[in-house]
C-alpha cells in the first residue's frame, strides 16, 4: 500500500486556461460535445450520439441525487453577515427526517467568516411570517467545532414551515467556486440533472447534466438497461489535494444507497456495466467493499463504511465480486431490508483494481484533485493524452462542461 500512498499529487497536474472552464451550461444539454476513449483511441462526437457508443445489452448506473439550497446568509446583532453551508443531517441524522423537522434540526456545516462569529445565535435575514401573520425569526448557533466544520443547530418558531421548506425559500444553491460567479435563478434547473429526485447533495454529479428525455429515448431503442444509486456529494469533492503525496490526504465521506433490484442487475451484467459519474463509480466500486467486510465479519457489522484505504489491503481483495455482491444480498435478506444503505470513503487512484465498473462517462476534471487521480486509475497514463485531446480540440472544462465515454 505504501507505494499507493507515495503517488505525488503534482504528477496529475496540467495547465486549465480560465477559458477553457465552462461558466454556464448550453442551451440543449446534450449538444455537448463527446470525447470518446478505448482501447488508447481517442475521437469525438455529440453526446446525444452517445448510445452509439454503448453495447446494447450493457446496464448503465446513474446518481439520482438532488443538490439541496444548502448555503444560507445569516447576521448577527452587529449587522455582520455569515454564510452557513448546510453538510450533512446530524440530529436527525437521517436526510429525510431532517428536512420533515418543523422546529429545529443540526446539520454539520461550513461557516463563512467564521472568525466573526464566536459565540451566540445568528439570525436569518429575511425573517418569516406564519399564517396569522406572527414573525418568527430563524435562528443558528453554533453547537461544536471540528476544524474547518462546525455542528449547527438551527431553530424556528414557524410550525408552517419544515428545514426543507426554509432552504426552498431561503437557501442559495451551491454552484461550483471555480465558476467565479453568482448562483443565477437558472442555476436551480440546469445545475439538476433531469432524473435527480433524492434531495441531499451540495454538489451536482455532474456527468449526467447532459443527459435529455431523448436521449433515454435512444436508449432504450437499444434495449439498453438503466438503474440508479445515490449518493449525496459533499463539499470535499472540491477538496485539493494539498499534500505533496496522497497518503496526506484525507478522502471526505459520502452516504452510498442501493436496492436490492439494482445489486441484483449488476451480478447480471458484470463485466458489461457503465457508470456514469465519478460518484456512480464510488458507489459501485464501494459496493465489493461492503459485500467483502460483510462477508469477513459473517454478516455481522452494524455500522457498514468502507474507509479510504481498504481497496489497497490485500486481505480485502480476497472474495469475488459476484461473492461480495451475493453477500450483500444476503444480508439484505437477514434484515428484510430493500436497500443497502453505507458511508463510503473510498479512494481510487492508480494502482486500484476496478472490480465492477468496466465504463465511464464523465467530465473534465480540475488539475490535482481526487477526480482525476480516478480517472487515471481506469485509464493509465493514457489521462494525459485524452486531457491533452480535450484541451488542443475546444472542449469545455468542469462541471457545465462536456463529457467523455472512456472504455478499457
Amino acid at each position: 500500500m505504501n507505494k499507493v500512498q507515495d503517488i505525488r499529487i503534482e504528477d496529475y497536474n496540467y495547465e486549465l486556461p480560465n477559458e477553457k472552464i465552462a461558466r454556464f451550461p448550453l442551451d440543449k444539454r446534450d449538444e455537448s460535445k463527446l470525447l470518446t476513449y478505448q482501447k488508447g483511441i481517442i475521437s469525438e462526437d455529440i453526446f446525444k450520439q452517445v448510445d452509439a457508443y454503448l453495447p446494447e445489452d450493457c446496464l448503465m448506473v446513474f446518481n439520482n441525487t438532488k443538490v439541496i439550497q444548502a448555503r444560507l446568509i445569516f447576521q448577527k446583532e452587529t449587522g455582520a453577515l455569515i454564510e452557513v453551508f448546510c453538510l450533512e443531517p446530524k440530529d436527525p441524522n437521517d436526510y429525510v427526517l431532517s428536512f420533515q423537522e418543523r422546529k429545529s434540526c443540526t446539520w454539520l456545516c461550513l461557516v463563512g467568516n467564521a472568525r466573526k462569529w464566536k459565540e451566540g445565535k445568528l439570525k436569518l435575514v429575511p425573517e418569516t411570517t406564519g399564517k396569522n401573520g406572527t414573525i418568527h425569526t430563524i435562528y443558528a448557533e453554533k453547537v461544536e467545532s471540528y476544524g474547518d466544520t462546525h455542528l449547527i443547530r438551527f431553530e424556528w418558531g414557524n410550525p408552517d414551515l419544515t428545514f426543507a421548506d426554509i432552504l426552498g425559500k431561503y437557501g442559495e444553491l451551491p454552484i461550483p467556486p471555480y465558476l467565479n460567479r453568482k448562483t443565477e435563478e437558472k442555476d436551480k434547473e440546469t445545475y439538476q440533472t433531469i432524473y435527480s429526485k433524492i434531495k441531499g447533495s451540495v454538489a451536482a454529479p455532474t456527468a449526467g447534466l447532459h443527459f435529455t428525455p431523448e436521449v433515454f429515448e435512444n436508449l432504450e431503442k437499444k434495449g439498453i438497461i438503466r438503474k440508479e444509486v445515490t449518493l449525496h456529494v459533499g463539499a470535499g469533492t472540491f477538496k485539493p489535494v494539498k499534500s505533496e503525496s496522497i497518503g496526506e490526504h484525507e478522502m471526505h465521506v459520502e452516504m452510498v444507497s442501493v436496492e436490492r433490484e439494482t445489486i441484483e442487475q449488476v451480478l447480471k451484467h458484470l463485466g458489461n456495466i457503465f457508470a456514469v459519474g465519478t460518484t456512480s463509480v464510488r458507489t459501485l466500486e464501494s459496493l465489493y467493499y461492503i459485500g467483502a467486510n460483510l462477508h469477513n465479519s459473517d454478516l455481522g457489522i452494524k455500522e457498514l463504511q468502507v474507509s479510504q484505504w481498504d481497496p489497497y489491503q490485500q486481505k480485502n481483495n480476497q472474495l469475488s465480486v459476484r461473492g461480495a455482491l451475493e453477500t450483500i444480498l444476503l444480508y439484505l435478506e437477514k434484515n428484510k431490508l430493500e436497500q443497502i444503505t453505507a458511508h463510503t470513503q473510498i479512494m481510487i487512484v492508480p494502482g486500484y483494481t476496478f472490480k465492477i465498473v468496466s465504463g465511464i462517462i464523465t467530465n473534465f476534471h480540475q488539475p490535482k484533485s481526487t477526480l482525476l487521480l480516478l480517472i487515471s486509475a481506469f485509464a493509465g497514463d493514457d489521462w494525459k493524452r485524452i486531457y491533452n485531446y480535450a484541451l488542443s480540440h475546444d472542449f469545455r472544462f468542469l462541471s457545465y462542461g462536456d463529457s467523455s465515454i472512456l472504455k478499457k
